[in-house]
């Protein structure tokens, strides 16, 4: 099988923060490669870890990114930052000397997941992250790839750790008992490593020189896209979306990340009950809550609009795909016309927002739709 495009250095960037939904570069590359000589303003309204932005930037192009997971804000911001691995590593440093007295969470997952060496680290970088006021390219980075390193597998060689927890999957994170259940069970001890040393691993293989600046910080926005107020007027500028919705079923994006996101200041614990996202109390709803934000991305300004989504189904609903994105632009109440509707092509695609639900899940098939606003 080819190499994929995330494992190319120069795309290390991109690859700062696993995610379970992780979007295949390959696929907004090739769309938006057929648009750079018009230099479009490019749009993901579920931007997620933002490839879709980054791949806006590897072409020169400028791009603008709206989620409702403040985990994925926090590492699409980074693919339109500078790096600087002095910076960021003198900043983490700065942090763990002035915040090295913070409060440290006392629940078993803690104390089972992280050694307390590592632990006190790790929560005066996040209380010094919290502490600021306006985001600078070394904050970006630095918050993306802590929370990069926060958890995943362990390392039989400690000079390689490339982590900071106990045994845990790097994409996604397991649940608390669950978890602590499964050390204890196996007998893992969380590894006492050196959090600089394993954040200038991280930081330096990432390499911005490259790219061009394309955006700024902000062109990154936490919101819902089926609401008007997350697009104001200044951001509707662009003429290209790239984009894929959730799938129809997953309603955990932000539960299945809550280790990440209480580092960026939530609960040290799972908190269900995520309101910005798209309902899924059926097919109608569904397309329903999906129109709205085909709704929205048509109050563009710009007098041409092109929208390439991917999308797949879990297998388990037994929902056809075609049909459900079909529905969702015709309840967003904007006339479409629909240029082409493919398989996606990337292979293994579609287990990318599958491989999480369980060991074995069956692949769900993608489709790339080509559609235009009449």
């Amino acid at each position: 099988m080819p190499r994929t495009l995330a494992y190319e250095r120069d795309n290390a960037l991109n690859a700062i923060c696993p995610y379970f939904t992780m979007f295949p570069l390959e696929y907004p590359l090739e769309v938006l490669e057929q648009y750079r000589e018009v230099n479009p303003v490019v749009m993901d309204p579920f931007c997620g870890r933002g490839t879709t932005l980054f791949a806006a930037r590897k072409l020169g192009l400028s791009a603008r990114g709206i989620d409702s997971s403040p985990i994925a804000i926090a590492i699409a911001r980074a693919k339109l930052a500078a790096v600087y691995t002095t910076k960021a590593l003198a900043l983490a440093k700065r942090y763990i000397k002035e915040y090295e007295s913070s409060a440290v969470p006392d629940n078993s997952f803690f104390q089972t997941a992280f050694h307390p060496y590592v632990l006190r680290r790790v929560c005066a970088i996040r209380e010094g992250l919290l502490r600021v006021g306006r985001d600078t390219d070394t904050t970006v980075i630095l918050r993306a790839a802590m929370l990069g390193c926060l958890h995943g597998p362990m390392c039989k060689t400690p000079e390689r750790h490339s982590y900071f927890s106990n045994q845990m999957p790097r994409t996604f994170s397991s649940k608390p008992d669950y978890s602590v259940r499964y050390w204890e069970e196996k007998g893992l001890v969380a590894p006492e490593l050196d959090v600089l040393k394993v954040l200038q691993r991280k930081l330096m293989r990432l390499d911005s020189t490259h790219l061009p600046k394309t955006g700024v910080l902000t062109d990154v926005r936490k919101g819902d896209s089926r609401i008007a107020a997350s697009l104001p007027p200044s951001c509707r500028d662009f003429s290209v979306v790239v984009t894929s919705p959730p799938y129809y079923g997953m309603r955990t994006y932000v539960e299945d990340q809550w280790l990440r996101n209480w580092f960026l200041g939530g609960p040290d614990h799972v908190a269900y009950g995520n309101s910005e996202q798209l309902q899924h109390a059926g097919t109608d709803s569904f397309a329903e809550s999906l129109g709205k934000v085909w709704k929205n991305m048509a109050r563009t300004k710009a007098e041409n609009l092109d929208m390439h989504i991917r999308f797949g189904i879990i297998p388990s609903s037994k929902v056809d795909a075609k049909a459900l994105i079909r529905s969702s632009l015709e309840a967003s109440g904007v006339h479409w016309d629909e240029v082409s509707v493919r398989s996606a092509k990337t292979a293994a695609s579609g287990k990318r927002q599958a491989d999480h639900m369980a060991a074995g899940s069956a692949a769900a098939k993608e489709y790339d739709f080509h559609v235009r606003r009449s």
